[in-house]
């Protein structure tokens, strides 16, 4: 372990005091943008303003305004954390380093999940600890959220949130050094909605150069949405606030209303005739491309990163267990999944029925779930970056928890504390706690974390290269082993 992290570091800005622990020091609350108020919520985000003296970075900070997020019965709170703490200055990093300004060592940059309307630098589950005592630098960030982050307006620029992300990449890139990173040694990772701004972020001109690796953990290479999907959503919400497609008027609007008012944006029906609902209604917001992500990678994007992309098996299970919908779904469900999410339903279902015979309906309407919403993009974006400059890597997390009865299992975020090596913290356990009430395999979060650090080191995770031919992918689970394609004959049903 390193014992040389100093506990003040200069950025451009100013200086700032972290707080030193075990050989680590944290920087809590650092901005990295100006603050986005009044008119700028709507802008590009700008240069923070330089201070004087020395910038307490000890305590956490404001979060993007958002409205309270619950998923029925299951306990999300160390993922989404305490919600919006309301403060002008939310657009912060916070650094977790080891090393010393002369070392150089690898950079983490983690982008939170939330489906683009909730989540924070606080959650529990991003404490960077484990990576700084693993020799990385690790910097998790704020973005704007909701409708001042990504609803597509006139006269604004296009997925704001996303733009936050690429500002805070060229803080990194100018600042990194000074807390012991390399900034030419930046992995971009990211989890649900944080990994599908990550695969835009890989897709973006504007971010060549800014990172050498990413991380694309159960996110979509297929989740942003069109622009004529994204002006319904405008459309809707001008309808609600009573004012003008503009940025200009909804500059006026206070932020607890831009909040409040998402709850009337659920439920817009965004199929289109040449486009399905990548989020299949679970969010009204999304990034907004004229291409989606996989597609610029398959035309060249992202040619020189190192990309390492995964999904869990058993995705869909966080959007029905927790509601009781796991063990009541019928056929007429499963259906219905595929319906919203398929342009030839009946075919997806008789493809997922004959590849799952012992399968239970609502164990067939989770899959189907979980693929559309990550498993089709993941693959996709996989498919679209293989055999390009830079190494491709793919991985399956199959660990299931025992929560909510054991019906939890290998579901959505379940992934996320094995890879920050948290799996400790008392809020994760319990029987309706992410974790489950049962003790997790003793070595997979040391051994998850490990291969997270290895590919940020080296643009290694530790195992085979993913190819179109192949396509090799580590199944994590208590014991790990490789599988060639794991359900490619479902996931060869869609389009």
């Amino acid at each position: 372990m390193n014992h040389h992290a100093a506990d003040t570091v200069v950025t451009a800005q100013g200086t700032v005091r972290g707080l030193r622990r075990d050989g680590t020091t944290v920087f809590l609350n650092i901005p990295y943008a100006a603050p986005p108020t009044g008119a700028a919520r709507f802008a590009a985000p700008r240069p923070h303003a330089p201070w004087h003296g020395v910038r307490d970075a000890t305590e956490p900070g404001p979060t993007a305004p958002q409205a309270e997020r619950r998923l029925g019965s299951v306990d999300m709170t160390p993922y989404f954390g305490p919600g919006w703490i309301p403060g002008e200055d939310f657009l912060t990093v916070n650094v977790w380093t080891s090393g010393a300004p002369w070392e150089r060592l690898p950079v983490m940059v983690f982008v939170h999940g939330g489906g683009f309307v909730a989540g924070s630098t606080r959650s529990e589950v991003y404490d960077g600890a484990a990576f700084a005592r693993d020799g990385v630098v690790l910097v998790t960030l704020n973005y704007r959220l909701g409708i001042t982050g990504f609803l597509d307006l006139p006269g604004a620029p296009a997925n704001r949130g996303m733009l936050d992300v690429i500002a805070a990449l060229r803080w990194v890139r100018k600042n990194i050094a000074a807390f012991g990173g390399d900034p030419a040694r930046v992995t971009l990772f990211g989890q649900s909605a944080g990994a599908t701004i990550v695969g835009a972020v890989l897709a973006a001109p504007e971010a060549e150069g800014l990172f050498r690796r990413a991380i694309v953990q159960s996110g979509s290479g297929l989740g942003a949405f069109t622009p004529e999907q994204a002006a319904r959503v405008t459309r809707a919400a001008t309808r609600a606030l009573g004012v003008e497609p503009h940025a200009d008027a909804f500059s006026c609007i206070p932020d607890e209303q831009l909040v409040e008012v998402m709850s009337e944006l659920s439920g817009i029906d965004l199929r289109t005739e040449t486009h399905t609902d990548p989020l299949i209604g679970l969010s009204p917001l999304s990034v907004v491309l004229d291409r989606q992500p996989a597609d610029a990678v398959a035309a060249g994007r992202g040619v020189g990163v190192d990309l390492l992309v995964g999904t869990n098996t058993e995705e869909g299970n966080l959007y029905l267990a927790p509601f009781g919908n796991l063990s009541t779904s019928t056929a007429a469900d499963v259906d219905a999944a595929a319906a919203r999410s398929h342009p030839q339903p009946s075919r997806l279902v008789e493809t997922y029925r004959k590849a799952r015979p012992q399968a239970s309906s609502g164990e067939l309407r989770s899959a189907i779930l979980g693929d559309a919403l990550f498993g089709v993009g993941s693959r996709r974006l996989a498919d679209a970056h293989a055999g390009r400059a830079a190494a491709t890597y793919r991985y399956s997390f199959a660990w299931r928890s025992n929560a909510l009865g054991g019906e939890l299992g290998a579901a959505h975020a379940v992934e996320l504390p094995f890879v920050f090596d948290v799996t400790g913290l008392p809020r994760l356990r319990g029987s309706q706690a992410l974790l489950g009430p049962d003790e997790p395999p003793l070595d997979l979060a040391a051994r998850m974390h490990a291969a997270w650090v290895a590919f940020a080191a080296t643009g290694n995770p530790g195992w085979d290269h993913y190819d179109t031919g192949r396509r090799a992918t580590m199944r994590i689970d208590g014991e790990w082993s490789v599988a060639d394609d794991p359900h490619g004959e479902e996931l060869h049903a869609w389009p």
